[in-house]
């Protein structure tokens, strides 16, 4: 996690740099100013960074080095058992058409369509989530 966060917060370190930089350069070439929408969309870029940077180093910090942190560390180290993932499921495209959904609602200002939208969002996200506890797919250790 030392990468991450360090990259994270290299990246946060340039775009504030370029926030000052823009925020300035464009009060001072329109006859004092300052042209809001890239300046706050360059500092919320920089928030963001720094929230995931900062979320990496915290994190970095209460776990064990993995080896790709360690100077020592060799490509087999890393060798073994990841995680569990799904060999097929339907649910991520239910849940981008949810979204898509909400998503249209918002563009149109629909309040029916983004209830309906959010509503589809829980309901797929909620069969992602619960996918192998029920069903045809539940296993034998739950």
């Amino acid at each position: 996690m030392k990468t991450e966060w360090r990259i994270f917060l290299i990246i946060a370190g340039f775009l504030f740099g370029a926030t000052v930089l823009y925020g300035s350069w464009t009060y001072g070439d329109s006859g004092g100013r300052i042209e809001w929408i890239g300046t706050v969309a360059l500092l919320l870029s920089f928030l963001l960074c720094t929230m995931c940077g900062g979320f990496f180093w915290f994190v970095s910090r209460r776990i064990d080095l993995r080896p790709e942190d360690r100077p020592d560390g060799e490509i087999a180290d890393g060798a073994g058992e990841i995680g569990f993932f799904s060999p097929g499921s339907y649910w991520p495209i239910g849940l981008a058409l949810a979204a898509s959904l909400a998503g249209l609602g918002l563009a149109f200002w629909q309040l029916w369509l983004i209830g309906a939208g959010l509503l589809t969002v829980i309901f797929a996200a909620s069969g992602l989530l619960f996918e192998y506890y029920s069903g045809t797919r539940r296993t034998a250790e739950h």
